[in-house]
């Protein structure tokens, strides 16, 4: 068969095509390029052990994968759903709230379903958000929020999560300079990478903060049942009047073990949930039905199954600190999300050298901490989705390389 050559508008298109400037500096999302050299080290022969990125391993319980299978075999039930979610999943999203934080929301007004929260992590950006504002970021912190606030052309000012201070901003270390033209504050507890908790003070110190400031919270909420030692997290939405300030970003990603089927939640504030719907409106056509009518199952059914998974986490948790804490590194304790947080031994000071370095020699994938911001320098995450042995058998090799490695 003769060889196709390209055509000359194919050759021309090439030449001149120049990325937007919104996102010519943009780099790739870490992850991605992680993907792609795990995926050349394999097809060398190397075992790796993924300890990285925090995808939940365990399945979700049968009742809601049965809720999929039925209602996908309803040949009514593959056309399109509202942009949103369908009435019954808003409602259900509702009751959560209330089931879980005492917390009243309009299934109509003030919830919008995603396909899963990040894209609503994305998309508030581009909703409220002009260049010339400036949005204030934790760092370390999930890279998206910034990210997609320099993609609106924003300006992002970094506040510092420190060790001393558990991980949480000092709102009032801000200048007041940065204040005047802050738009959007994001939070983010339990934390990602740190596993840090909030607690409800620090929530309504933030309301009051915001409210004075007139800027717009938005709290990153997917891991408050995910929780260990008894504890139970709070939603910002419990704080009276942070409706006026604040929308939640919420997921079923890692708190049923849906994170595949790509469901999440905007909730709280009505205008900007407004917004994001109109904007949502030009960019999709929402979910695939069964898959909604799965997520209304997981949020309004029974809850005692997420015991037992959050029991499995925190065996795992504890495995991964104590043999960090036998390697030489100071560990963050966490008391919910799927993470450790862990300073890298006396010796050891670039966290992507020491990342680079162990997945090279030892096949075991970690995260530096550079990658969520300067003031993750320093440290690593590890992720707590494998199964025990195949912790195990992670720290294994990351204690007699760490050792041989150590000045």
């Amino acid at each position: 068969m003769e060889k196709l050559q390209p055509t000359p508008n194919t050759v021309q298109t090439k030449a001149f095509f120049k990325p937007a400037n919104r996102i010519a500096d943009i780099k790739p999302y870490f992850f991605a390029s992680l993907n792609q050299r795990i995926s050349e080290l394999k097809s060398k022969g190397m075992d790796i052990i993924r300890v990285d990125i925090g995808s939940p391993d365990l399945p979700p319980e049968d009742f809601i994968i049965q809720a999929l299978i039925e209602t996908a075999q309803n040949p009514n039930a593959h056309g399109y759903t509202p942009i949103g979610g369908t009435p019954e999943f808003r409602e259900a999203v509702s009751a959560y709230y209330y089931n879980r934080f005492g917390v009243e929301l309009d299934p109509q007004t003030e919830i919008l379903g995603l396909i899963g929260s990040k894209e609503g992590l994305f998309n508030l950006s581009q909703v409220v958000l002009n260049p010339g504002d400036i949005v204030l970021v934790p760092d370390p912190g999930y890279p998206v929020y910034s990210s997609a606030g320099l993609i609106a052309g924003a300006e992002i000012y970094k506040i510092p999560l420190l060790r001393e201070n558990a991980f949480l901003p000092d709102l009032n270390s801000i200048p007041e300079g940065v204040l005047q033209r802050a738009k959007l504050l994001w939070l983010n507890y339990p934390n990602n990478p740190t596993g840090a908790i909030a607690p409800l003070e620090f929530f309504k110190r933030a309301v009051e903060f915001t409210q004075s400031h007139e800027i717009i919270i938005a709290h990153d909420a997917p891991y408050v049942d995910i929780c260990f030692n008894g504890y139970r997290s709070p939603s910002i939405l419990e704080v009276p009047g942070a409706k006026e300030v604040s929308i939640e970003f919420n997921s079923l990603s890692k708190t049923y073990n849906m994170a595949g089927w790509r469901l999440g939640m905007a909730v709280g504030n009505s205008s900007i949930i407004q917004s994001l719907h109109t904007y949502k409106s030009q960019l999709d056509t929402s979910h695939f039905g069964p898959i909604l009518k799965a997520g209304t199952t997981a949020l309004i059914g029974d809850q005692d199954w997420l015991k037992d998974r959050n029991a499995i986490y925190q065996q795992r948790r504890d495995i991964i600190v104590q043999n960090l804490k036998s390697m030489g590194f100071e560990v963050h304790i966490p008391s919910a999300a799927i993470y450790v947080w862990a300073h890298l031994p006396k010796g050891f000071t670039d966290s992507i050298e020491y990342c680079s370095d162990l997945l090279e020699e030892t096949g075991v994938s970690t995260t530096p901490g550079i990658v969520y911001g300067q003031h993750g320098e320093g440290y690593i995450r590890i992720s707590l989705c494998s199964k025990k042995e195949i912790l195990e058998e992670a720290m294994q090799r990351m204690a007699a390389w760490t050792r041989s490695r150590r000045p």
